[in-house]
């Protein structure tokens, strides 16, 4: 479709009421920052210094979270964790001031391949998640980058940052506190609100989450949604996202075996779905960009295509019309 075809607006630019933000400790020194399904953060207090796990949108946005941790402890803010390389996770890092980033080598990848276009996309689609846009002084680069797995001490507390497979993308990291079992998994895990797949592994991503499973989490901080604070809440998070994965995938390749256009493989799985899922948070935004991605990686494209504002608009346009 043509870059002339009239623009739909996306449904997030609907979505302009303020969250009512969650402050809350999960276990010694593990902290939740959410707020009503927007992106959350994580935060860890360690004996001698503060790491802050995915940094909001905008520098701007990272005041709030400061404001939080201060109000518990007045140690330095150390290290920035990237969950994933999302513009709305990272470009705050820079208000932080933390002496180090962290990323995974296949994050810091994709920041190269597309970190330009992500920022410009993703500002398109959400504009209520950018406060104070211009605040943002450019792309965040990591200045720790990891292969697969790292320990870090901040002091006694240990704290285990791995990939365990790709799933949301390829980059994905989770922080494991083992002594208290506390998970913070970034998007692979969802509470109540719809996972985003437009750059993802949705064959891989089920076995990702039998990773997280296995580490038994008793506290979790998923990507969007309430923190979780019984292992079986931490479970269900778990379930109910491979739940959704499953089913929109499985639509959407089934709907292709049998010839459908990418149009009709939206409207069969959106009517497949949305009796279970479509009250979750940001459903309506996300369905067109995740049955998207699953059309492709159906059809044999591997790897997720850059999404820029142009295509991202172009897409909307025609799966909404």
């Amino acid at each position: 479709m043509s870059s002339n075809a009239p623009t739909k607006a996306f449904a997030s630019t609907g979505d302009l009421e303020p969250k009512t933000v969650t402050f809350a400790e999960l276990a010694p020194g593990a902290y939740a920052y959410t707020a009503e399904g927007d992106p959350n953060t994580g935060i860890i207090v360690g004996d001698d210094g503060v790491m802050v796990i995915d940094a909001q949108a905008t520098p701007l946005m990272a005041d709030d979270v400061i404001a939080k941790v201060r109000a518990v402890t007045d140690k330095p803010i150390k290290y920035v964790l990237l969950t994933h390389y999302h513009a709305v996770r990272v470009l705050g890092a820079s208000g932080y001031k933390a002496e180090h980033i962290i990323a995974s080598r296949d994050t810091y990848d994709l920041i190269v391949e597309r970190g330009q276009q992500d920022y410009e996309s993703e500002l398109g689609r959400f504009p209520r998640l950018f406060q104070g846009a211009d605040s943002i002084p450019g792309l965040t680069w990591p200045t720790i980058v990891f292969e697969k797995h790292m320990t870090l001490w901040l002091g006694k507390t240990r704290v285990e940052i791995m990939q365990l497979g790709r799933g949301h993308t390829k980059g994905d990291t989770v922080a494991w506190l083992p002594d208290s079992k506390v998970l913070f998994s970034g998007d692979l895990v969802e509470f109540g609100a719809t996972p985003y797949t437009g750059d993802a592994y949705l064959q891989e991503w089920p076995a990702t989450l039998d990773a997280l499973s296995a580490l038994k989490p008793e506290k979790l901080v998923p990507g969007r949604g309430d923190a979780l604070t019984t292992p079986e809440l931490c479970a269900q998070a778990i379930d109910e996202t491979k739940a959704f994965l499953t089913a929109m995938y499985g639509s959407v390749a089934a709907a292709r075996a049998a010839g459908a256009s990418l149009g009709d493989a939206f409207a069969q799985t959106r009517s497949a779905l949305a009796p279970r899922f479509g009250q979750w948070v940001i459903f309506e935004h996300c369905l067109p960009f995740d049955v998207s991605r699953a059309y492709d990686e159906s059809g044999g494209v591997r790897d997720p295509r850059i999404w820029t504002a142009e295509r991202d608009r172009d897409m909307w346009a025609a799966l909404q019309a």
